[in-house]
Formats: structure tokens, C-alpha cells, sequence
């Protein structure tokens, strides 16, 4: 899929790793200026140096404070990429507070913080925007161990059409990208284990996971002109699950 996102400034936080990180090279790639968004400084670094002239911006999305410190002054942001995510694994008798705590932090209210700051500033410009949340089949679908992180994704789901809701009349489109299992860092619990992973994969009807580039191409479709009349919806690259 060959777009041009040249004379756009985009925003991705959790780009140290995984979907971001490739969501930071795909749209450096497409000719937009990216504001790399982790709290991991030596990702940034390496990230840098593989895409030179992005903005690096090291902060944990956790901390209400350090965030608005980091981010409060970022300035025109035309595309906007809520990735960051932490995955604690729990049954649902065991989750504590600080996992409870810092799921939601992360997950839910860096989202909501981060879309505020940018969006002000496009109302503020008059100007139109996309916004893609990435949620997952967890917000779907009950995952073993994973209460907390599936309440968040299934919260999200709701504060995106809310925002799509709210935005609209402002030229502001809101979407979110639900992915299956897809081999990153965050989900090597699933995927590490050969057995358990051929298990879950033959209850997908393509019989495989996601791959990365798969999320990333349904993100830059969300957020190019190709998807101009959708808002408040979500693309399931589910490799068919949620049709079993």
C-alpha cells in the first residue's frame, strides 16, 4: 500500500517496540515528521538512528504529571497513534491493585491524556485528523489471565466511538485497530510456548497469528484520506477468530 502522508506531522507513543516502532518507520517512510513516543531512552536511541529526523520523546505515559510535562507543548500534530500498552498477566483473583492501577494508567487514561493534547491543538488550527487506537480481540474476547488488560481494551472500545462521537464535527476521525496475537515482546507469554501456540492458532480460521506489518497496514489505511468516511470503527486483524 503506497501512500504519502509528506507535509503531515504524526504522533505514536509505545514506539520503542513492536507495532509502534514499525508504525514509526512505515509513516517516516511515507515522508511524514514523527514524534516517537516511549519510556524506554535506548529504543529511541536505536530508532533514531534507523529513522533520522524523528522527534524522539522519552516519558512513561503512566504518570499523568510527566506526561503533560513531555507532550503539553508538542505542537501541530495531523496524525495521532495510541499504542502504548502493558500486558500483566493475572488470574482474576490475584490482581492487585498496582497491576489494576497501572494497566488502566497506561492503557486507558495515557489515551485519553495524549488525544486531548493533540486534539485541542486541531481544533485550535481548524484543522482535520485521524486518530487509531490500538485495542485488541481482548476487548471481545475473555483471554485466561488477562482480566485486567481485556477491561482496558474493552473500555477503549467505548472511548473510541465516544471521541469519534464528540470529534466528528470537527473534521477528526476516530478508529481503533483490534489485532489478534501477533509475535511482539508484549505478547511472548501466548506465543513462546510451541504447544499452546499451535492450539490458539488452530481456533483462528487462517490458522495463523497477525504479523506486525499486518497492524501496521490497517493503521496507515485509517489514518490516509483512503478511509475518509470512517470513524468510530474498528478493523479486526484477527486472521478470522472472532468468526469462530
Amino acid at each position: 500500500m503506497q501512500l504519502n502522508f509528506s507535509g503531515l506531522r504524526a504522533l505514536v507513543t509505545g514506539a520503542g517496540k513492536g507495532i509502534g516502532r514499525d508504525t514509526v518507520k512505515a509513516l517516516h517512510a511515507s515522508g511524514a515528521k514523527v514524534v516517537a513516543v516511549s519510556r524506554t531512552g535506548d529504543d529511541l536511541v536505536s530508532l533514531s538512528q534507523e529513522c533520522p529526523g524523528i522527534e524522539p520523546v522519552c516519558v512513561d505515559l503512566g504518570s499523568w504529571e510527566a506526561t503533560e510535562q513531555a507532550l503539553g507543548s508538542v505542537g501541530t500534530v495531523d496524525l495521532l497513534v495510541n499504542n502504548a500498552a502493558v500486558s500483566l498477566s493475572q488470574p482474576f483473583l490475584e490482581v492487585t491493585k498496582e497491576a489494576f492501577d497501572r494497566s488502566f494508567n497506561v492503557n486507558l487514561r495515557s489515551v485519553l491524556q495524549v488525544s486531548q493534547i493533540v486534539v485541542r491543538g486541531m481544533i485550535d488550527r481548524r484543522a482535520p485528523g485521524s486518530i487509531v487506537n490500538i485495542s485488541s480481540i481482548a476487548a471481545n474476547v475473555i483471554l485466561p489471565n488477562l482480566v485486567t488488560y481485556s477491561c482496558t481494551k474493552g473500555a477503549m472500545t467505548v472511548l473510541t466511538k465516544a471521541m469519534a462521537m464528540e470529534l466528528g464535527p470537527h473534521k477528526i476521525r476516530v478508529n481503533s485497530v483490534n489485532p489478534t496475537v501477533v509475535p511482539t515482546a508484549m505478547s511472548r507469554i501466548v506465543w513462546s510456548d510451541p504447544e499452546v501456540a499451535q492450539k490458539l492458532k488452530e481456533r483462528h480460521p487462517l490458522r495463523k497469528f497477525a504479523e506486525v506489518d499486518d497492524v501496521v497496514n490497517s493503521i496507515l489505511f485509517l489514518l490516509s484520506d483512503l478511509s475518509a468516511s470512517t470513524s468510530g470503527s474498528s478493523i479486526f486483524v484477527d486472521a478470522g477468530y472472532l468468526a469462530s
